[in-house]
């Protein structure tokens, strides 16, 4: 009974700040030519489901970040509660990389269009690769571009292989890799699971790597290293 509670409550949290936020998000993204303003408004998002699920950030590693860079920012991912926790920890601007069926949930979807964030068909193999890299060039400058490499959720917390697509935008775009660790929230929300727990999630942001100085097979290695080595 109380596992339906909590999976009621972030569920009901979920879409009351859905409701309230939706039409300030669309509009600050329509009148802002860059979409900083709107981004903003999804880390009002970000704090408050955080806040009503009892989820504290504790975060490492910001020395890494250059304000100015853009990166292609690459992380684990194992939970709903990664992109909130990742919203709010990095401190930067950044449009994400999605999914395309996540554009079909009401008013999240639209939100999420309407914020310049690019969406992705993993069923047009390299059609899709290459329509990323071209949304990844129109961004904004200082607009980095937030990838999960895994392709999905891990069921355990444990990271699945990686796909090159994060790592061929880098190199193609000639930006710097920049690795990202989100500890704990698995612990929190694990896939497959609507009712949370209190607690702590760690983001650990690694030094960048450059995406040009080794071969892909090597870069990824190195990369998923990287991010495994805080886990």
């Amino acid at each position: 009974m109380f596992r339906t509670f909590k999976a009621a409550w972030i569920l009901f949290w979920a879409a009351l700040l859905t409701l309230i936020l939706f039409l300030p998000i669309v509009i600050a993204a329509l009148c802002g030519k860059r979409g900083d303003a709107a981004f903003h408004g999804t880390q009002i998002f970000a704090w408050g489901i955080l806040k009503v699920c009892g989820v504290r950030l504790r975060v490492r590693g910001r020395e890494n970040v250059q304000p100015d860079q853009r990166y292609v920012i690459l992380s684990n991912h194992a939970s709903y509660f990664d992109p909130p926790a990742l919203v709010l920890a990095l401190g930067f601007q950044y449009r994400w990389v999605i999914k395309k069926e996540l554009r079909r949930v009401p008013l999240f979807g639209l939100a999420l269009e309407t914020s310049r964030n690019l969406f992705i068909d993993r069923s047009r193999g390299s059609d899709a690769l290459e329509s990323i890299k071209r949304g990844v060039a129109q961004l904004p400058d200082r607009t980095s571009i937030l990838i999960f490499p895994e392709g999905t959720r891990s069921w355990d917390g444990k990271l699945l292989p990686f796909k090159k697509g994060g790592f061929v935008i880098a190199r193609d775009g000639q930006l710097p890799i920049l690795p990202v660790t989100v500890r704990g929230s698995h612990a929190r929300l694990p896939k497959g699971h609507a009712a949370f727990t209190r607690g702590e999630i760690e983001i650990v942001i690694h030094p960048p790597m450059a995406s040009g100085d080794l071969p892909l097979d090597a870069l990824l290695t190195d990369v998923r290293n990287s991010i495994a080595s805080s886990l």
